[in-house]
């Protein structure tokens, strides 16, 4: 279970990165995404994609950087932007089956909303 204080981290680094485009800020949630807490990773993940737009470069270096693939290539799509769309057809034949499927998610997830960025 998540304490208290790891929970109130990740709301003030929200509202610092969200309030300041501080990228370190941003950082902790991309972070907490790879976090063994089922609980963090959940909530970065919706503070991610509550963000929209914004949170685009943050979820794109969390792609390229691995970090808990099945659930970022998820969110992915759940931004609508349509600059990730190379990033999860990188993915749909990925050797980890949990990860081709997040990708092929992601893709139809992406196609069936309006773009949140020009692209």
């Amino acid at each position: 279970m998540m304490s208290p204080v790891r929970a109130a981290g990740l709301f003030i680094a929200n509202s610092a990165w969200r309030l300041t485009g501080a990228k370190s800020a941003g950082r902790v949630l991309v972070n907490a995404l790879a976090s063994p807490d089922p609980s963090a990773r959940q909530i970065a993940g919706i503070l991610l994609v509550r963000a929209g737009k914004k949170s685009v470069p943050l979820v794109q270096e969390a792609i390229e950087r691995g970090i808990n693939l099945p659930q970022t290539l998820v969110m992915a799509g759940d931004l609508g932007a349509k600059s990730l769309e190379p990033h999860l057809q990188k993915f749909v034949n990925h050797p980890d089956p949990a990860v081709a499927k997040a990708a092929s998610d992601g893709l139809r997830i992406l196609a069936s909303q309006p773009a949140n960025e020009t692209t």
